[in-house]
C-alpha cells in the first residue's frame, strides 16, 4: 500500500521498510502493520489534536513534568504553541509508560522507536501469527473469565508497583495473544504518586474489569480488588506477588477533626508569618 505521509520519515530513516496494511483506526490514532528490521511490527500514528475524540485530558495531565516554565505557561493559556506542547506531553506519556512497564515485566507491547508522532512497537499476535483480537471480541467461558481476570489484576498490581495507573482500562484496550492478556493504549497513564485522581482511576480500571468479566463469572461483580490494592499501595505493602482476597474492610476509626484543624491553622499562621518576614 501507499506509505502514509506520517510514516515517510521512518521510511527515510530506515526504521520502516514497508507499510503492509492498516490495522485499525480509533479516536486517538491509526495503526498500521509494517515491516521493520526484518520483523512484522506496528506503527501507531497519533491523530491531530483537533481530530481526536478524547477531551478529558486535564485530570490525566496532573503531575506530568514539562520541560520549562514557558511550556507550562503556554499549556495553561491554551495557545497554539501550548496545544502543540500539550500534545507532545500526551504522546510522550504513552512512550514513557510502555518502556517503563515493559522493563517492569508488565505485559504491554514492546516499544522500539518514537519519531515525529509515530510510535513503532511490537505487533501483538495470536497463536497463528495474526493480529491478536481485542478482549471485547471474544466469547469467554466461565473458567476463561476467571483466568483472564486473575491475570489482569496481577498486571494492574505490577503497573502500580512500577508507579503507574492505566486510567482507561477496559475490554477495548486489552488484546489476547497466545499467552493471555496484553494491555495497550496508555497515553492517559498517570503517575500514582503525583496525580490526586490516581486512586479513583485505579478503582475505575479494576471495576471495569469486574463488570466485563462479571458477565461470564457473576461472582466477580461483588469483589473489591481496587480498594484492596490501593490500600496496600498507600501503606507501602504492595508487591508484584502479593496475595489478594478481593475483599476490603473500610476503617471504622473516626478522624480527629480537632487535630486536623489545628494543623491547618498552624500551617496558615506559618504562611502568614513568612509573608510578613519577607515583606520586612
Amino acid at each position: 500500500m501507499k506509505t502514509p505521509k506520517s510514516i515517510e520519515p521512518l521510511v527515510r530513516d530506515g526504521l520502516v521498510d514497508e507499510v503492509i496494511r492498516p490495522l485499525k483506526s480509533g479516536k486517538e490514532a491509526a495503526v498500521y502493520v509494517v515491516s521493520s528490521e526484518g520483523e512484522i511490527r506496528c506503527a501507531k500514528v497519533y491523530k491531530d489534536i483537533n481530530k481526536r475524540g478524547f477531551h478529558k485530558q486535564a485530570q490525566y495531565q496532573e503531575g506530568r513534568k514539562v520541560r520549562n516554565t514557558r511550556q507550562a505557561r503556554a499549556m495553561e493559556k491554551n495557545t497554539r504553541f501550548g496545544r502543540k506542547q500539550q500534545e507532545d506531553v500526551w504522546q510522550n506519556a504513552e512512550v514513557d509508560a510502555l518502556y517503563r512497564l515493559a522493563a517492569a515485566g508488565v505485559r504491554v507491547p514492546q516499544p522500539y522507536n518514537f519519531v515525529e508522532g509515530v510510535l513503532l512497537m511490537e505487533l501483538v499476535t495470536d497463536g497463528h501469527g495474526n493480529a491478536a483480537p481485542r478482549l471485547n471480541d471474544l466469547e469467554l467461558s466461565h473458567e476463561q473469565a476467571l483466568e483472564y481476570h486473575t491475570l489482569l489484576i496481577r498486571e494492574v498490581v505490577r503497573m502500580l508497583c512500577a508507579g503507574l495507573v492505566h486510567g482507561d482500562l477496559s475490554e477495548y484496550n486489552i488484546l489476547i495473544d497466545a499467552d493471555g492478556p496484553v494491555i495497550i493504549d496508555l497515553p492517559q497513564a498517570v503517575d500514582a504518586a503525583a496525580n490526586n485522581n490516581a486512586s479513583r482511576m485505579l478503582e475505575r480500571d479494576v471495576d471495569n474489569l469486574a463488570d466485563y468479566f462479571g458477565r461470564f463469572a457473576p461472582e466477580l461483580l461483588s469483589t473489591q480488588y481496587g480498594k484492596e490494592i490501593w490500600k496496600l499501595f498507600e501503606s507501602g505493602e504492595l508487591k508484584p506477588d502479593v496475595t489478594l482476597t478481593g475483599r476490603f474492610q473500610a476503617s471504622n476509626k473516626q478522624a480527629d477533626v480537632g487535630s486536623i484543624m489545628r494543623e491547618i491553622n498552624d500551617a496558615r499562621d506559618d504562611a502568614i508569618r513568612r509573608r510578613y518576614e519577607h515583606e520586612d
